[in-house]
């Protein structure tokens, strides 16, 4: 049989391998909230302008406040056979309404519809994500706080390089999240616009207020051009754009949490709430949620890659090849969702091991910088004298296996005669961090006050 939804065009029903091709419904299901809402819209100013009457918009809103509630209690059947969400509803709502059901579909056509569903799912979607990604904020400055003076090693090229705080160390990542946070929102501006009243693809002759149910539905505006209404994915794409950055972003920390975690490093040391064990050494502690998301970006770059494919040279205006925005999208933002979740959960699980970062902070002559710049600072050295200097000094440490404080002073002063017992005072790690008071630098009381700036921002303060 044919769609009764229109196939007044057709003789014969589809192919049973059409039908499973062409349904979206097992997929597109979860924008019944987003369709119902954009229906409500639709109707009421449909009744404004005078399009349908009074009564028949308010039986239509009822009917789809009816068949929201059916659909949220779990008694609501999909069916395949009506192909998608769209016309999934608008069946129920004949069978509960009749034939004033038929009049809400006046004016738009299915093309606007699901691209008016899409933009208010992205759009919920990438507020939830901004809200998610404030919390993991909270929870590394609030981590970065209370370790605002622990010693870590500093890496370049994963080799000790300086020392710097564990606070110091996470903050970079709030950074980061920040400006993944600008991104979105920046995203949602272009998101948050009306496609509903562009109909099929030219717009309508109806006398619709596209600003009335721009409005009514919380977009900036209607959209200025109804072939690009229908055929837009590049809001899409740009978000998911914004969530593989910061996905990459989550899987460097996560690749740190697996360092950090093992036993060469011992940095840190997660609960059984975020490790799991091994079926055959009863011994291991493995980060496998940090390994999960290590490896998200992948998953969600495909979904933007995927999609990008699907919009590659596609001629105006919808065509079919678009429905396949919606499993890509909603699978990367699930997983990006999930890996934002478990990622703040594991910061807030995660417990430094303060003596051992310590003393990976003191090894390497990690602070060989520190004694640079004070024969710079003291002795009015060049600096390119004081990196020669400092790297005999450090030299000659290596070959009596010692630390940089622990050289005697005769032994620097043999290469150069200018240093003196003031240089111990730079040696320590515990001076070097405080010293990096520069703006942006890794002293406690930098750590501490942005931090706290941050943990302000949080609140709106």
């Amino acid at each position: 049989m044919t769609n009764k939804m229109w196939g007044g065009r057709f003789k014969e029903g589809p192919s049973a391998i059409m039908a499973e091709i062409n349904a979206s419904i097992n997929f597109d299901q979860r924008l019944y909230a987003q369709d119902i809402a954009g229906s409500k819209a639709h109707a009421a100013m449909l009744a404004k302008q005078g399009i349908i009457t009074k009564s028949d918009a308010a039986d239509i809103g009822k009917g789809l406040d009816q068949i929201l509630n059916e659909i949220e209690q779990g008694k609501f059947k999909f069916s395949a056979a009506l192909e998608d969400i769209h016309l999934n509803v608008e069946s129920r709502l004949k069978e509960l309404i009749g034939d004033a059901a038929g009049r809400l579909h006046t004016a738009r056509s299915r093309n606007d519809q699901a691209v008016t569903d899409m933009r208010l799912y992205v759009r919920d979607c990438v507020d939830a994500l901004d809200a998610a990604l404030q919390e993991l904020q909270v929870a590394l400055a609030s981590k970065a706080e209370a370790h605002a003076a622990t010693l870590m090693p500093g890496f370049t090229h994963l080799q000790s390089a300086q020392p710097v705080t564990f606070g110091h160390h996470l903050l970079a990542y709030v950074e980061m999240l920040g400006r993944d946070r600008a991104r979105l929102a920046d995203a949602r501006k272009r998101v948050n616009e009306n496609a509903l009243g562009a109909a099929a693809l030219a717009g309508t002759s109806y006398p619709i207020d596209r600003h009335m149910t721009s409005k009514d539905l919380g977009f900036s505006g209607p959209m200025r051009n109804s072939m690009d209404a229908v055929s837009a994915r590049d809001y899409i794409l740009e978000v998911l754009s914004a969530c593989t950055i910061s996905s990459i972003h989550l899987s460097r920390l996560a690749e740190e949490i697996v360092i950090w975690c093992s036993s060469q490093f011992r940095f840190v040391k997660l609960s059984d709430k975020f490790t799991t064990g091994s079926s055959i050494m009863p011994q291991k502690r493995n980060p496998d949620a940090a390994e999960l998301i290590r490896a998200k970006p992948g998953r969600i770059l495909g979904a933007f890659t995927a999609l990008a494919m699907v919009m590659k040279g596609l001629p105006m205006a919808y065509a079919k090849d678009m429905q396949e925005d919606k499993e890509l999208t909603f699978d990367a933002l699930d997983n990006f969702a999930l890996a934002i979740a478990a990622m703040a959960g594991m910061v807030r699980d995660m417990e430094p091991q303060v003596a051992t970062l310590k003393a990976a902070a003191n090894a390497d002559y990690s602070t060989a910088t520190d004694l640079a710049d004070w024969l710079v600072q003291v002795l009015k050295m060049p600096f390119r004298e004081a990196h020669h200097v400092t790297g005999r000094v450090v030299a000659l440490a290596e070959k009596k296996s010692c630390t940089l404080s622990e050289l005697r002073l005769e032994d620097m002063q043999a290469i150069h005669g200018g240093i003196t017992k003031d240089v111990y005072k730079r040696l320590t790690v515990e001076a070097s961090v405080a010293s990096r008071t520069s703006f942006g630098g890794t002293a406690p009381a930098n750590v501490r006050r942005e931090a706290r700036r941050w943990l302000r921002a949080s609140k709106g303060k």
